[in-house]
């Protein structure tokens, strides 16, 4: 069951999506080890605009997840328009496989 998550918006600088998202697929190899992630979804919105949408069973499993994704965030400030905004969710509905 997720009970919590993160929802990060990112504005990417004009011509720099394909890198963006060269290192979100890099992340995901990361991630995917990462046994307190239930799901983690990196999806494009707009032509320059991106969200990063990622659930937790509990708290240690969101701050583990948060140790591990800060850093990287902040190495992506050179794409970005702006620094990543950051906020905590609480997940009230959800369906997952299996």
């Amino acid at each position: 069951m997720v009970k919590l998550g993160f929802l990060v918006r990112l504005e990417v600088k004009e011509g720099r999506a394909e890198e963006l998202e060269a290192r979100f697929k890099h992340a995901q190899s990361i991630i995917e080890g990462e046994a307190g992630t239930t799901a983690w979804f990196a999806v494009r919105v707009g032509p320059t605009s991106y969200v990063v949408f990622d659930v937790f069973p509990d708290e240690a499993s969101r701050q583990a997840h948060f140790e591990v994704g800060a850093p990287g965030l902040e190495r992506l400030n050179d794409l970005l328009v702006e620094p990543a905004s950051i906020a905590k969710t609480v997940v009230v509905a959800a369906k997952l496989p299996g």
